[in-house]
């Protein structure tokens, strides 16, 4: 039986939720309560920052939540809080394709524009969102930031996805940042390049013309196996489960995979990209 809730009760954010669980881990601590100094010294933050998450007000540090979770042996718990926060903190379009590729076991992309989010640094995230909404505030920016580099977390846990990256030539030769920024976000990923569990190639800008030329494309592939097909457009993304149009699309990627440069001469050109800025 579902547990009714009383209409007046106000209904709780996730951000609010992850602040309750963590004052009540705090004071019903079953080695003794902790005072919010205590945890702030055992987590390595400050007082005012336990205060704050409790209270609901943003941001919460992606490192916190497995912190967290060590110190109070939840399991897990307050990294799942966390991922629904992030979660919300997307429109409503994309949180269905932030499930699914939190779950992924295999996330593979094809970019022919801009780095993927999953590889971007915070300043070159940074100058894409203040490209996209030149009005927005410092803070909205940042928030929108924070929230892109909290989805790379699944890239560093015990058991990341097996990541395959298709760039086209033209993303690591585009300067619409500083040489700086750029310079930057180029030498994050050939390190995360050099990950067992990645495979980064570059697609020649002489290369033959496909069907997935015009969009960013994702394919993401769950523990059972099944892969879906995201693909971006302009302010909104659409997610291809139809196993016919799934396998068009996996044979197409397929296609740019066997046209782009080896990991290896990728690389190569990456750092030479590097050289010149």
């Amino acid at each position: 039986m579902t547990e009714r809730r009383d209409v007046d009760e106000p209904v709780r954010s996730p951000r609010e939720a992850f602040g309750e669980a963590l004052r009540n881990a705090r004071e019903l601590r079953a080695a003794g309560r902790l005072s919010q100094s205590d945890l702030a010294k055992k987590a390595r933050t400050s007082k005012s920052t336990i205060s704050r998450i409790e209270r609901g007000v943003p941001p919460i540090a992606s490192n916190l939540p497995t912190v967290f979770d060590q110190i109070f042996e939840t399991d897990g718990q307050f990294k799942r809080l966390y991922e629904e926060v992030v979660s919300r903190s997307f429109p409503a379009l994309y949180r269905r394709r932030m499930s699914l590729e939190r779950e992924a076991i295999a996330i593979w992309e094809w970019a022919p524009a801009v780095i993927p989010g999953l590889f971007q640094t915070a300043e070159y995230a940074r100058t894409l969102f203040r490209a996209d909404n030149p009005r927005a505030s410092d803070d909205e920016i940042s928030a929108s930031v924070r929230a892109r580099l909290a989805r790379q977390e699944l890239l560093r846990g015990d058991a990341p996805p097996n990541v395959r990256v298709v760039l086209c030539e033209s993303v690591i030769r585009r300067r619409f940042a500083t040489r700086d920024v750029m310079r930057e976000q180029l030498a994050v990923l050939l390190g995360l390049a050099e990950r067992p569990t990645t495979r980064l190639q570059v697609l020649p800008l002489d290369a033959e013309p496909h069907s997935l030329m015009e969009w960013p494309v994702t394919f993401l592939t769950a523990s059972n196996h099944v892969t879906v097909v995201c693909v971006e457009t302009y302010r909104t993304t659409g997610i291809i489960e139809e196993s016919e149009h799934v396998r068009t699309a996996v044979r197409a990627y397929d296609g740019l995979t066997s046209e782009a440069l080896s990991a290896r001469d990728s690389a190569a050109l990456v750092r030479e990209q590097m050289e010149t800025l």
